[in-house]
């Protein structure tokens, strides 16, 4: 489904608000906040609609497409010199749930209190959404004409594999992103500490994701008698092994530059922590040493592999036979799903039988990204805050960036927010209480709106 729209006639107080909303991404960001896209099932559609209104009373034309009427994406340019190739932002308007969390303010409503913006999606991914709305009608309003064309796309279903977002643009209309090298995405720019030293990662790479089934069998028998041995047993030597062992440790090029720019900037004795880190003999070491501070870098350095759902037993008279968990990989750039599994049976043990049952997550992936507009990017942040260092960073899950370079697309993690030390951005996503400040979606559609200017 294709519709086409171009400028509104809307009534002159909502043409006079809508004029000047650029300036306040974070009334945007309530007003985003307040469509309940919880995915599944979405419902994107409510949402859309209103970023359309707003881009067309602004003056774009915009383009609607979309598998399902309830799920559309919606796509916009803003035309440039043709100096330069396109530049493709990005962000989807779908959240996960909320079920079972406890918030201390609606997650729907769009809250502003003590300065943040509360609900979901604040952070992951409408609070993205929300700068580059904010950017884009700032440049329409003060008239600048960008080098090359930018090109601004909506979508939906980000959170479950973008079969109605990325992935169906990627498959149906590619031809909107012709020429298109470089993007702007979610997952990156955002403020973090380490010792009191600021840092901005700006995301150049991205794990990748897919389940993989393992089952366990077992003698059967009435739950009166004792079963040694059985299936039940097994599960547990598996779940034990996954929680206490890790995988391979791998050195990622940009996990190796990430941390070489860290630690060049940290006072000893963390700068020998980060380095000694790069070493493999020395790196499971480290990091048990590190405990919850070195959560993050685990990830980093080697494939994930997590138990998400067990299934089994079907009557409490009788022992299972057969036991099932599904497994969630992460895996590095360059791995595959069959390079996890042959990693996966040294840590396991017998007794264990494993299967990929989902991997359409996964796209081609190289272990080394385009890095050509990092400097532009980075030099944005510390012109914005001579503070912060920013730095190349691995993204430890999957993203639409991975849709996206299908098509020789390199995207840039670049949301950028600047926030107060103590406040963690990537802790609040997809957990309850997610809030933002409302200055750093100012600091962050101001920066986005430098890389208008400067692109090309």
């Amino acid at each position: 489904m294709i519709v086409t729209r171009g400028m509104m006639e809307l009534s002159k107080q909502s043409s006079s608000e809508q004029a000047t909303a650029y300036r306040r991404p974070a009334e945007l960001l309530q007003n985003l906040i307040r469509f309940n896209t919880t995915n599944p099932p979405g419902n994107e559609a409510e949402c859309i609609n209103y970023i359309d209104n707003l881009l067309t009373a602004a003056g774009f034309e915009t383009t609607i497409l979309a598998r399902d009427r309830a799920r559309p994406n919606l796509v916009t340019r803003l035309s440039g010199e043709s100096k330069a190739a396109p530049l493709l932002l990005y962000g989807h308007v779908d959240v996960v749930t909320t079920e079972k969390q406890t918030w201390q303010h609606p997650p729907f409503e769009g809250k502003l209190v003590d300065g943040y913006v509360w609900g979901r999606g604040a952070f992951d991914d409408k609070g993205g959404v929300a700068m580059l709305l904010a950017a884009l009608l700032r440049a329409r309003a003060e008239g600048l004409t960008p080098s090359g064309d930018v090109v601004l796309a909506i979508v939906s279903d980000e959170e479950i594999g973008g079969y109605y977002g990325a992935k169906y643009l990627v498959e149906n209309h590619a031809s909107l992103f012709e020429g298109v090298r470089y993007a702007i995405g979610e997952s990156g720019g955002f403020a973090f500490y380490v010792d009191h030293q600021k840092f901005y990662p700006i995301m150049v790479a991205e794990k990748q994701s897919c389940s993989i089934k393992a089952t366990v069998r077992g003698p059967s028998g009435h739950a009166s008698m004792p079963v040694r041995g059985g299936a039940a047993a097994t599960l547990a030597r598996l779940l034990q092994n996954l929680d206490q062992r890790r995988l391979p440790v791998h050195i990622n090029p940009v996990v190796r530059q990430m941390v070489r720019t860290m630690s060049s900037v940290m006072s000893f004795p963390t700068s020998l922590v980060l380095r000694l880190l790069l070493k493999p003999a020395l790196t499971d070491k480290l990091l048990d040493l590190l405990g919850a501070r070195g959560q993050a870098l685990d990830a980093l350095l080697h494939n994930m592999v997590v138990a998400c759902i067990i299934r089994g037993g079907e009557w409490g008279g009788t022992v299972p036979s057969e036991i099932t968990v599904e497994l969630t990989a992460c895996m590095l750039p360059g791995y595959t799903p069959v390079d996890v599994i042959t990693e996966l049976r040294n840590i396991v043990g017998d007794g264990v039988e494993l299967e990929v049952v989902h991997d359409a997550f996964v796209e081609p992936s190289t272990p080394v990204p385009d890095l050509k507009l990092f400097d532009m990017l980075a030099g944005i942040l510390r012109e914005a805050d001579p503070a912060g260092i920013p730095v190349p960073v691995l993204m430890p899950a999957p993203t639409d960036g991975r849709i996206f370079s299908r098509l020789g697309i390199q995207t840039y993690g670049f949301m950028p927010m600047n926030g107060p030390a103590g406040f963690d951005f990537s802790s609040v996503a997809h957990g309850a209480n997610e809030r933002v400040p409302v200055e750093a979606l100012n600091f962050g559609a101001a920066a986005i709106y430098k890389v208008l200017q400067q692109f090309g």
